[in-house]
């Protein structure tokens, strides 16, 4: 019998975290191995509700420790159902000044949520597809890190805006 009030109370406390975040349209993570690859895409599929409201999107990261680096470079970008694209080249502060590696979580795993875009109104109908990829440079290298260190999960977040 306390092994079942054990586990309503777990399914009860998931059921609340989960329902609490009403703003979630769309929130996927994607493991990465051991290194991110530069060659290495990350990709999304997604259908939006609608073609009239207006959404923020976010690109989601999972770190630890062993990410050695104050910031990380980008290159998102944005297939529409129509084979438009749209792609960026996006800077994100990883660490504040003394090192110390921004995010929340506390453990040695930190959870970013970084801003891609800004009331987003998908007013193609269909399928679109993010693709992620790293595009990190060492300082004085003209060649990019091969192998990325640290990034454990990419994920993309699809947000009504707050009123």
């Amino acid at each position: 019998m306390q092994q079942n009030n054990v586990w309503l109370f777990f399914l009860i406390f998931s059921f609340v975290l989960v329902s609490c975040d009403s703003n979630r349209v769309f929130d996927t993570y994607k493991s990465i191995p051991e290194k991110w690859h530069k060659d290495s895409v990350v990709s999304f599929k997604i259908t939006p509700p609608d073609s009239t409201n207006a959404y923020n999107l976010f690109v989601n990261l999972r770190n630890t420790n062993t990410y050695k680096y104050n910031n990380l470079f980008l290159i998102v970008e944005m297939v529409f159902p129509n084979g438009k694209t749209i792609k960026d080249t996006l800077e994100y502060k990883m660490a504040d000044p003394s090192g110390k590696l921004l995010g929340t979580g506390y453990t040695d795993v930190k959870e970013n949520k970084l801003w891609y875009k800004e009331q987003v109104v998908f007013q193609e109908n269909g399928e679109y597809t993010i693709n992620i990829q790293q595009a990190m440079r060492e300082n004085g290298k003209v060649n990019g890190v091969i192998e990325l260190e640290g990034i454990t999960d990419v994920g993309f977040r699809i947000e009504k805006l707050q009123h």
